[in-house]
């Protein structure tokens, strides 16, 4: 089915659905049990579902399901909306056909290793000639800027998080602000944490960004730990000390005695997702609102042919996340209704770079000033019960002592050892915390940390992570009843103030 059509089939359904009676007699919340999170589990993980990759027919699926059910929950479309229940995401995939980088040092051409190179071009087609090369390290300096000179010319940056300054920007940031200030390519040295032939595998398939981006550098690309290091080494560096000297927070940059003749040829095609979008009207507002999120999307039919299972369902990652953003949903819409608007929303593109939590962030439905709390759930479903609660995001007092309070007073032991502050950027709060408003991550999955990283290591993005009774959902409907509760103490105006003052 058209997906138009498809989608004004799922906002008639679910209007039909809203125009029951939803009663409210319930003084207290029932408790979230494992078979509640399975049952959604078991459908958004399903291969009917391929995998929900944005922009398929598996997105069209994963929309018709969470709409249909946060409508029988008793949620509302946000008023005004173009698109009931939806916010378009507009995108842009960019697929590479081509793609070489020939390094030339004292007029002979560097040999790299096989495979050691991945490069995807901004535009259809794209050459350079004798392009000087600069290793720029982290490529800012402890103030935040750009360290070096790279106006025309290629910078080789490393992945890793520089070790100064306070939280400075991700790779994907620090990469664009290279292209901001002229660079003619990017390459980035993959970190030694990550499996070099899984990420050139993942690489060289294909990379979205939203269509509001500013443009990146003409050419960009990755480089293995040991392709940096031959090249570094040709260009008569000891690849040792050059890493070392880049940790410097004063660094400048290295101009490297080499050029390179680049050439690339993309394929771009811009297309459409979409953020699920959910209102539960308070009895009492205040023009302070709470907003539950965490991503609907997952890697879609990632095998190749002749695979045996070639779908990624995304059980764990992040149908489990859904699955508890719909039951919580139904608890707070069926007890006592909170006195604050709570919303709900289901992003999309998180894997993709936390796409849709940014589209929204820059698009808001709600003022951003107005969210008093973003509780963002994702990869729920990973620890036992009686886990303590981790919190990425804490460091704010007066949010901090309020997931203590809650925690306490459901049994949950906290956990303050800080692990899970390294996940911060890896999740869609992060998006929406950079503008200010306070986003937290709340429950046991990030406090157990050699459960996370078993999962990591083993199934994360990859065909294995299939719904099965297998998975530990125990956790993760004591984490949903914790965020039941947290919802209530944000959304009720005695008990929280909406600010942290």
């Amino acid at each position: 089915m058209h997906a138009i059509k498809f989608r004004a089939a799922i906002a008639a359904v679910a209007l039909t659905v809203l125009a029951a009676p939803v009663l409210h007699a319930r003084a207290a919340d029932a408790p979230i049990t494992e078979s509640d999170l399975a049952a959604h589990m078991r459908i958004l993980a399903s291969d009917a579902f391929e995998g929900r990759a944005p922009g398929t027919e598996g997105e069209d699926r994963t929309i018709a399901y969470v709409v249909g059910e946060w409508a029988k929950a008793g949620l509302e479309p946000v008023a005004g909306s173009a698109t009931p229940w939806l916010q378009p995401v507009p995108l842009v995939e960019t697929r590479p056909l081509t793609g070489t980088v020939a390094f030339k040092a004292g007029g002979r051409e560097v040999a790299l290793p096989a495979d050691g190179l991945v490069l995807v071009g901004r535009d259809p087609s794209m050459t350079r000639a004798a392009v000087p090369v600069v290793f720029v390290g982290y490529g800012i300096d402890g103030a935040g800027k750009v360290n070096a000179d790279v106006a025309g010319k290629l910078a080789v940056m490393l992945f890793d998080n520089p070790p100064f300054g306070t939280k400075p920007p991700r790779y994907r940031e620090r990469r664009q602000m290279l292209a901001d200030a002229g660079a003619a390519g990017v390459l980035v040295v993959a970190s030694e944490a990550l499996p070099w032939d899984d990420l050139r595998a993942s690489l060289g398939d294909r990379s979205v960004r939203l269509a509001s981006a500013k443009p990146g550098a003409p050419v960009s690309g990755f480089l293995s730990p040991a392709a940096a290091a031959a090249l570094l080494g040709a260009a008569g560096q000891t690849p040792d000390k050059a890493m070392a000297a880049a940790k410097a927070a004063d660094y400048r940059g290295l101009a490297l005695s080499m050029t390179a003749d680049i050439g690339a040829t993309t394929a771009i095609r811009p297309f459409a997702s979409n953020n699920i979008i959910a209102k539960l009207p308070g009895a009492k507002p205040d023009g302070k609102a709470v907003l539950y999120l965490g991503h609907w999307d997952h890697l879609g039919i990632c095998g190749d042919e002749g695979d045996a299972d070639r779908i990624c369902n995304g059980a764990v990652d992040n149908a489990s996340g859904i699955a508890v953003l719909t039951e919580v949903a139904k608890r707070l819409a069926s007890g006592p209704r909170p006195d604050r608007d709570i919303y709900f929303m289901a992003t999309t593109a998180e894997e993709m770079g936390l796409l849709g939590a940014y589209h929204f962030a820059d698009h808001p439905v709600v003022p951003l000033t107005d969210i008093t709390v973003a509780l963002n759930i994702d990869t729920i479903a990973i620890s036992p019960r009686g886990t303590p609660v981790a919190t990425i995001g804490r460091g704010r007092p007066a949010y901090d002592a309020v997931i203590r309070d809650v925690a306490t007073r459901l049994g949950r032991k906290m956990d303050d050892d800080g692990e899970a502050d390294a996940f911060v950027q890896r999740q869609d709060g992060w998006a929406l915390g950079a503008k200010g408003v306070p986003s937290l991550m709340v429950g046991g999955s990030f406090s157990d940390m050699p459960l996370l990283e078993t999962f990591l290591g083993g199934d994360y993005h990859r065909a294995g992570d299939n719904f099965s009774d297998a998975i530990p959902l125990g956790g993760a409907a004591e984490d949903a009843g914790l965020h039941v509760a947290l919802g209530r103490v944000f959304a009720d105006t005695k008990a929280w103030s909406g600010t942290e003052k």
